[in-house]
């Protein structure tokens, strides 16, 4: 079973007061990770990950989003910041499963 990915998405930005910033897990890897680990998911249908990026790893959760059936990954300000990505930049990134 699989528990790291190597991806490419773009970054996109909630339409909102709080301004989070998302990537979405391509549609094949997110059926495969539900399928895979959806039993062990945690608040809100949650998945932990390690996340790297560029030169930046840290631990978050995906979650799922309910009209495309693919995962989210929030990007903090901070992340982008260290790494110097704005809304529309289309970035490769790996995220390995840690339940």
């Amino acid at each position: 079973m699989l528990t790291h990915y190597t991806l490419k998405s773009k970054v996109w930005l909630y339409p909102g007061v709080a301004g989070w910033h998302f990537i979405t897990l391509p549609k094949k890897q997110s059926t495969e990770i539900r399928a895979n680990f959806g039993k062990l998911k945690k608040g809100w249908g949650s998945i932990p990950v390690q996340v790297t990026l560029g030169k930046t790893s840290w631990r978050t959760s995906i979650f799922p989003e309910k009209k495309s059936g693919a995962y989210l990954l929030p990007l903090k300000s901070e992340i982008r910041s260290k790494e110097n990505i704005s809304e529309g930049d289309t970035i490769t990134y790996s995220i390995e499963i840690k339940l």
